[in-house]
């Protein structure tokens, strides 16, 4: 992009347009720590998927020009810009945060595009190998300490400093490797953390796109896209949680969810017939380890229409869903978008009629395959295939189905990746598959939230693969089809925290791993580490070992059992959590970082996580492993197993044999938690129990009916507990509902 000499600007509004000989720049102020740089080159006008409404809000701010520069003042940040988009964004104390890097990138020594070809033919991932300039480009300056979080669930390491990645959602079936480019999910959204500064970035571009952080040079990092605009939201605070809290205030926030859906779930891909059902969930509460679902994967289809029952193998629509429903089981079903081509099939013929899906360059109705063969893509970025989608939701939930599994949306395809220029839209602008890609979840999300909020009234459960920044105001997600290997158990940690970071709150892996055979270790290790995840599965694919707990033996079952009773015990406290989530944007579990942001020991901890501010957790994530070192941050804690006390800042050796998730509580934090179940709803949840760690303690609590929407009119109770001397004061914030029959102290 070149803009050449820099000749003025104008304000209008809460936006200042700056003119340059080549291309006019528009800053938006959209609060005092927000400011929106978009580099119009595609549209001026575009509207945002990810960002609903208008977020600015009415905040005074200076301009002065000189010649050559122009200055932006807010009560947080300062913007200076001069010739050729040069730029600095400083403090209010002028101290510099955010520079542009004045010169090229370093394109030499990449491949030919014949070398290329040859060594991706062989299956090499070459991410940043061609090195070209891009359409789309931004390149800035990159401090010598500055770190990176965020991005979603990019695979690696929770610090993104030197790895490049790309956002185009991808259903890879191959293992993932540290180094993937590209994954299901696309967030162009990244922390960058230095001595003295914070900041956030997010790219608002849904075009393919490229985030080089520092791989391939350690003197910049830079974004590129293949299309659209620059669309650059720049962020600030004080501390990480700031950022979140703004970009989270831009995209939207997780709802708050069902109680239940936070409990345990177990799936496979080939539970192939009611009674392979029956059997699971016969079993699980034979062996007493408490669950909400067993999931329906793609074979409760009739041939993998959607929308459908297959009678066949499942019995009666409706009959196995509410015979387990007696014992305390929610269904929860998969929906793909890819519609079957078959005159006669309902969904198929109403899309044809009301021209509801994807056409191709001849203007035809696109056709890929996927698992019902030929299928047809709906059109998700109108608002009517979205009600049309959302209504057709109404049979599933009439058999009983209380929660939906999107799958495939990436969109996912079998013979070739659709074509860049299959024709979609974004609501009315008619556009090409280039744009919509990495939206075409999001949308579909937003289509089953819809539906389900307004056939159930209760808030919905969506989990999705694919999604887009925001998708997090419709849908959980999980980190999508992982492998039986330790370093995709070590991986989840940094991956649901960086999800978390990047407004996902409720997240979590397939426990045991999707693909390849899992063995007693892993599986055990696996469940303790996800064991405060807010997406809790065990899934599974067909042709690998059956997963569920029992097929490993008795101490196998006794140990699982253990921790999914532990998730349950702590349930409360992940709920609020999420509760405080609606506030912050802040996630449950937490990278060490975000909490102690000033400790370099925290800079680059991939094994370990918080949850909340007084939980840390440090599983095992190596084969074999019985001892583990545990980094205790500023403060005082107490091992929960053994009520051992700690003072921080400094590195223990834990004991953790294969039993023993090592769990920290921090003195002076009072944490809730329930009596036992094996589903949320078995007993009422009447009494509370407060985990009080130390002489003197405080702490909150958020309590509502755990299914609708009457909390957003006040149906709720919130409690301030302070424990000091022997004694609880137990102080009403708010009350609005049933209160709690007894409230009991275990300290610790």
């Amino acid at each position: 992009m070149e803009f050449g000499k820099l000749l003025g600007a104008k304000t209008i509004d809460n936006r200042v347009e700056i003119e340059f000989e080549k291309q006019d720049v528009v800053v938006q102020i959209i609060t005092d720590e927000i400011l929106r740089v978009l580099v119009p080159c595609w549209k001026k006008d575009y509207k945002s998927v990810a960002i609903e409404g208008n977020p600015s809000i009415p905040c005074d701010f200076q301009i002065e020009e000189d010649e050559g520069a122009v200055q932006i003042k807010t009560a947080s940040v300062i913007l200076n810009i001069w010739d050729d988009f040069g730029f600095v964004f400083t403090d209010k104390y002028k101290d510099e945060i955010l520079t542009s890097y004045e010169g090229q990138r370093s394109l030499e020594g990449a491949l030919s595009d014949e070398a290329v070809g040859l060594l991706e033919a062989e299956g090499h991932h070459l991410s940043g190998a061609k090195r070209v300039n891009y359409k789309i480009q931004q390149i800035f300056r990159l401090n010598e300490k500055e770190r990176f979080y965020g991005m979603g669930d990019k695979t690696g390491f929770l610090n993104k400093r030197g790895f490049a990645y790309e956002n185009w959602n991808s259903d890879i079936p191959q293992i993932h490797h540290e180094n993937m480019p590209a994954l299901y999910k696309s967030i162009p959204f990244v922390i960058g953390k230095g001595p003295g500064y914070t900041y956030g970035l997010f790219f608002d571009n849904t075009f393919h796109s490229y985030m080089d952080m520092g791989k391939e040079s350690t003197d910049y990092f830079f974004y590129g896209a293949d299309d659209g605009n620059l669309d650059m939201y720049f962020m600030t605070g004080e501390c990480i949680a700031d950022v979140i809290e703004h970009y989270t205030y831009l995209t939207g926030r997780s709802p708050l969810p069902q109680l239940w859906t936070l409990g345990y779930h177990q799936c496979r891909w080939g539970y192939a017939s009611e009674d392979d059902i029956r059997t699971v969930a016969a079993k699980m509460r034979q062996n007493k380890i408490p669950c909400e679902s067993i999931q329906y994967d793609i074979d409760y289809m009739d041939g993998y229409r959607v929308f459908t029952w297959n009678e066949k193998d499942y019995g009666p629509k409706g009959q196995l869903i509410s015979d387990l429903k007696k014992d305390g089981f929610k269904a929860v079903c998969i929906i793909d978008p890819g519609v079957k081509v078959d005159e006669g099939y309902f969904m198929y013929d109403q899309g044809i009629k009301m021209d509801y899906f994807a056409r191709d360059r001849d203007d035809k109705v696109y056709v890929n395959q996927v698992w019902p063969g030929d299928a047809v893509y709906p059109d998700f970025g109108r608002e009517a295939v979205r009600n049309w989608w959302a209504t057709s939701h109404k049979e599933l939930v009439s058999l009983g189905m209380q929660g939906i599994w999107n799958d495939m949306n990436e969109p996912a395809s079998f013979n070739g990746p659709l074509p860049l220029d299959v024709k979609f839209h974004i609501e009315n602008r008619l556009t090409s598959h280039a744009e919509v890609h990495n939206v075409y979840g999001h949308f579909m999300s937003m289509a089953t939230y819809q539906g389900m909020e307004e056939i159930t009234g209760k808030r919905p459960l969506v989990i999705t693969r694919a999604c887009y920044a925001g998708t997090q105001k419709y849908a959980a997600v999980w980190t999508g089809d992982n492998q039986s290997v330790w370093s995709h158990l070590q991986m989840l940690i940094p991956q649901i925290c960086n999800l978390g970071m990047s407004g996902f709150a409720i997240a979590g892996t397939d426990i045991g791993g999707f693909g390849g055979d899992t063995n007693p270790e892993l599986l055990i290790r696996w469940v303790q580490a996800a064991t405060f995840c807010t997406f809790f599965r065990n899934h599974c694919a067909k042709g690998q070992k059956l997963q569920e707990p029992w097929q490993f033996g008795e101490t196998v079952v006794e140990i699982y059992r253990k921790y999914i009773e532990l998730h349950y015990r702590f349930l409360p406290y992940i709920y609020d959590l999420l509760f405080e989530s609606q506030i912050t944007g802040l996630p449950v579990m937490r990278p060490l970082v975000l909490q102690y942001e000033n400790d370099e020991n925290t800079y680059n901890l991939n094994n370990q996580f918080m949850v909340g501010e007084n939980m840390l957790v440090a599983p095992i994530v190596e084969q074999g492993m019985t001892k583990r070192m545990v980094y205790l941050p500023d403060g005082n804690w107490i091992n929960y197993w053994t009520k051992e006390r700690f003072s921080g800042k400094k590195h223990i050796i834990v004991d953790a044999p294969i039993d023993v998730l090592p769990i920290f509580i921090k003195v002076g934090s009072i944490i809730p938690m329930y009596h036992q179940v094996q589903y949320v709803g078995e007993k009422p949840y009447d009494s509370l129990k407060l985990l009080v760690a130390g002489d003197s303690a405080w702490g909150s609590h958020y309590q509502d009916n755990g299914e609708d929407f009457a909390y957003l009119d006040g149906e709720y109770n919130l409690y301030s507990f302070t424990y000091e001397n022997g004694e609880l004061d137990v102080d009403m914030l708010h009350e609005g509902y049933e209160k709690y029959k007894s409230i009991d102290i275990e300290m610790i």
